[in-house]
């Protein structure tokens, strides 16, 4: 197989992976705090000893790790904020707001390096916004969701924070060192976030005692996404070209929809249908244009 099959390969396998992220979430039936802390303990262990193996080739600087581990505390805020909205939305259209993400990035990099996105970006946050709002359902009947404003807001709410983490996770990797290196540090800094989440607002609760199977849905959670999927996406995409990158952006939260309405009779009112279809779009119209590439080095639709 070529290299460009090998890296395709590695890319289909690890969004095929991350796809399951929240499906592993509903099945192990656990808080949001108790999820996320659990996902980063359980990979923890596993990163790091894959690090040791690559640990001379990371030749990032200590304030660059010091970032990367910042960045785990706002990942931490997404996990906890995108688990809580699978809870009242399901696993795919919670997944399909976090990708919202994009947007998030794309008009974050212009307002703090002066990366500025191009018309057809500007024009897709609109249409985003409109299909955010459709997600809702607007209040009629047959949508969604035990609480679908609350779930998209939470869901949002998670592409916030998901996108900050982003942003910093791509800046203490400028260096483009081994992916494990800077994962291990995030995952680090999102397990102290989610605990302290845990401590802080009382409400959240952690479980620290979560009973079978769901603590093997929550390995499963650990192993799949934040060390098979997460290293396989950080190797793949920078070896790839654009088009295939933002294939894979898209693939993500669809599979991930597909997944919830077949294990978990999913049904969308044609609203929020309506909804998924302008969040898709314009997820489509920044991840397509030109300048994408240049925030096509890290995952940016990894969960």
């Amino acid at each position: 197989m070529s290299a460009y099959g090998r890296n395709l390969a590695a890319a289909l396998f690890g969004a095929s992976a991350i796809s399951f992220s929240a499906i592993h979430v509903r099945f192990a039936g656990v808080t949001p705090v108790t999820a996320a802390v659990f996902r980063s303990a359980y990979a923890l262990p596993l990163l790091w000893v894959a690090w040791l193996v690559v640990r001379r080739r990371d030749r990032r600087s200590p304030r660059a790790r010091l970032v990367a581990f910042g960045s785990g505390l706002a990942l931490a805020a997404d996990l906890v904020a995108w688990h809580a909205s699978i809870d009242w939305i399901g696993a795919g259209l919670a997944t399909l707001l976090a990708n919202v993400q994009v947007v998030v990035v794309t008009l974050a990099a212009w307002a703090l390096f002066g990366e500025r996105p191009s018309r057809r970006s500007l024009v897709a946050l609109p249409v985003v916004l409109a299909g955010v709002a459709l997600v809702t359902g607007l209040g009629r009947a047959g949508a969604f969701g035990d609480r679908p404003v609350l779930g998209v807001v939470l869901g949002v709410t998670a592409a916030v924070f998901y996108g900050m983490f982003l942003l910093a996770y791509r800046h203490s990797n400028r260096s483009l060192a081994p992916a494990v290196g800077p994962l291990l540090d995030a995952t680090a800094g999102a397990l102290v976030g989610s605990l302290l989440a845990g401590v802080l607002v009382p409400a959240l609760a952690f479980d620290p005692r979560p009973a079978w199977p769901s603590h093997g849905w929550l390995l499963g959670l650990a192993i799949g996404t934040q060390v098979v999927g997460w290293l396989l996406i950080g190797y793949a995409l920078p070896r790839l070209p654009a088009r295939e990158t933002s294939f894979l952006i898209l693939l993500q939260p669809v599979l991930t929809m597909v997944w919830g309405g077949l294990l978990f009779s999913e049904r969308v009112s044609l609203v929020q249908a309506a909804g998924v279809v302008l969040v898709l779009a314009g997820i489509a119209a920044v991840v397509t244009e030109r300048h994408a590439p240049r925030l096509a080095r890290i995952p940016r639709g990894g969960r």
